[in-house]
């Protein structure tokens, strides 16, 4: 039994070398840039899967979401690659009811998950569209940048670094990630119902009743779709008759967003 113990164990040590993956050093240091938080918004599945792709250069540098412009600085000192310009993007709640607007119509006792409560048919919330008010995108947050008020999420934009995991967590796809202008700001509309004004009415205080009162105002930025105002991302931040929009809006579901 002692010589076969002495053999395998030869065998193990002898495979363990021939066939051990080594780390490559330069792999290694990337990684001590990186933040390690593998929250995947760079595309790669962990920190270190980007880290080796960055070695073979088959990935941008920009892509790293949570590090920002420092880790962007760094890894391009350190590979001796230039960055290419980019803009900060955050990520925008599509809904603006909490739990003081949005109407109930039912008392649920299930699981407290928004993903569980949609399956039952939106457990206690009337609105089909909203948001279900349990915080899954909070949970999956992995910087903080969420933080749950009266049933509603709020996203801190100065945390918040477009990781997506709050996009991929809504069960009824409330969120997206848009960018930050020049000026620090982003505007958005802060409801995603399709139902008609008399449904909408009934469901909360707080969502688009597709009056057609943007369209008017704002030419070419909002358009009204299914009973909804779609805003024209890409014009946006070049037209400031956005703001006088936003203010005439009589449920005052476009919004603004500023970088503090």
């Amino acid at each position: 039994m002692g010589g076969l113990a002495l053999f395998f164990a030869v065998i193990l040590a002898f495979a363990n070398e021939k066939l051990q993956v080594k780390d490559d050093p330069k792999v290694t240091e990337i990684e001590k840039i990186l933040p390690n938080v593998n929250c995947g918004a760079c595309g790669f599945l962990s920190c270190h899967e980007y880290a080796v792709h960055l070695a073979n250069n088959t990935a941008d540098i920009t892509s790293c979401r949570a590090g920002g412009e420092e880790v962007v600085e760094r890894l391009s000192s350190f590979l001796g690659v230039k960055a290419k310009p980019s803009t900060k993007k955050i990520a925008i709640l599509h809904c603006s009811a909490d739990n003081k607007t949005r109407t109930k119509k039912a008392d649920y006792n299930g699981i407290l998950t928004c993903r569980a409560k949609d399956l039952i048919q939106g457990g206690d919330v009337l609105c089909e569209f909203g948001c279900l008010g349990e915080g899954d995108c909070q949970k999956v947050c992995p910087f903080d940048a969420i933080v749950m008020e009266n049933g509603l999420p709020h996203i801190i934009p100065e945390k918040c670094t477009a990781c997506g995991k709050c996009v991929k967590a809504c069960p009824r796809n409330l969120f997206s990630l848009e960018e930050i202008n020049t000026k620090g700001e982003i505007f958005y509309v802060g409801c995603s119902s399709h139902d008609n004004i008399q449904i909408t009415r009934k469901s909360c205080s707080v969502g688009c009743i597709a009056c057609k009162i943007c369209e008017k105002l704002s030419k070419d930025l909002f358009e009204i779709k299914d009973n909804l105002s779609i805003l024209n991302y890409e014009k946006v931040n070049q037209d400031a008759s956005v703001d006088l929009t936003m203010s005439k809006c009589p449920t005052k579901v476009i919004k603004k967003v500023k970088l503090k």
